[in-house]
């Protein structure tokens, strides 16, 4: 069970998440956006959103550097496994101290307010609850790191990340002996990652790359050079002056007299 978890788990989760996006973007490319509700109550969005993308992407970040850079870089660097345990703490506690506090904001007000929750999906409210039980495991993870500060565990977490990065002969076998917190949290994640390209969480792959070089024309409309009588006129309040009004447009639709010679009459 523990070589089908966290290894092969691994894979099929990964392979879901690109497949299932890159099919989602094709078949179903109007589904794919974050679905916002800022414009139903702005300010407790907007706070709740900064908070909580701002710790995400410092976790994610984090993850991304600290798990996947070789042991042997920071071993060159003269940096040991116990300061950078330390570090990872510090820095990860900040970071998801911020994504728990404006993650709970997001979530009370699509629970709470009864426009928000009549416009959010099952998919919204449940993915969004599974990030929040993510973050209250990465967050305890940290008291029981604190219990060990030598970073031996911490090696073990790198060199499972990079048997599955770099396709190792048994990556599963490097969480034998850790602790059951980092195992639930690792497989809370690789489920995220299972879920999400059929959650909002698309959206995280989207970037506005196009803006940097798109032409920045505006459509405007100015009546600057406008010639008269051209447009709709309003409508005359009586109806001599209506059958004036038609008179008029009748005689700049009828063409002008042609003499035999096929110039126009003076």
């Amino acid at each position: 069970m523990n070589h089908f978890l966290f290894g092969v788990f691994p894979y099929i989760a990964i392979t879901v998440m690109i497949l299932g996006a890159i099919v989602r973007y094709e078949t179903e490319p109007f589904t794919w956006k974050s679905s916002s509700s800022q414009l139903l109550r702005r300010k407790q969005f907007v706070l709740g959103s900064v908070l909580f993308h701002l710790g995400v992407l410092m976790i994610l970040g984090g993850h991304f550097v600290g798990l996947l850079t070789p042991v042997a870089f920071w071993d060159a660097l003269g940096i040991s496994h116990g300061a950078k345990q330390v570090f990872a703490m510090a820095m990860g506690g900040f970071a998801g101290v911020l994504a728990m506090v404006g993650g709970l904001i997001l979530l009370h007000r699509r629970l709470m307010d009864p426009r928000v929750r009549a416009n959010s999906t099952l998919a919204d409210t449940g993915i969004l609850v599974l990030l929040m039980l993510q973050l209250t495991l990465g967050l305890c993870t940290i008291f029981v790191s604190a219990q060990h500060l030598d970073g031996h565990e911490m090696v073990k977490l790198m060199q499972w990340a990079q048997g599955i990065a770099y396709f190792g002969a048994d990556p599963a076998a490097h969480l034998e002996g850790v602790a059951l917190i980092f195992k639930l949290h690792i497989l809370l994640g690789l489920t995220i990652f299972l879920l999400f390209p059929f959650t909002r969480l698309v959206h995280m792959l989207s970037a506005p790359v196009r803006y940097l070089w798109r032409p920045g024309y505006q459509i405007v409309r100015s009546k600057r050079g406008a010639r008269a009588g051209v447009g709709l006129n309003p409508i005359a309040a009586t109806v001599a002056g209506r059958e004036a009004t038609a008179h008029k447009a009748v005689g700049r639709d009828r063409p002008a007299p042609q003499d035999p010679l096929g110039q126009a009459a003076e």
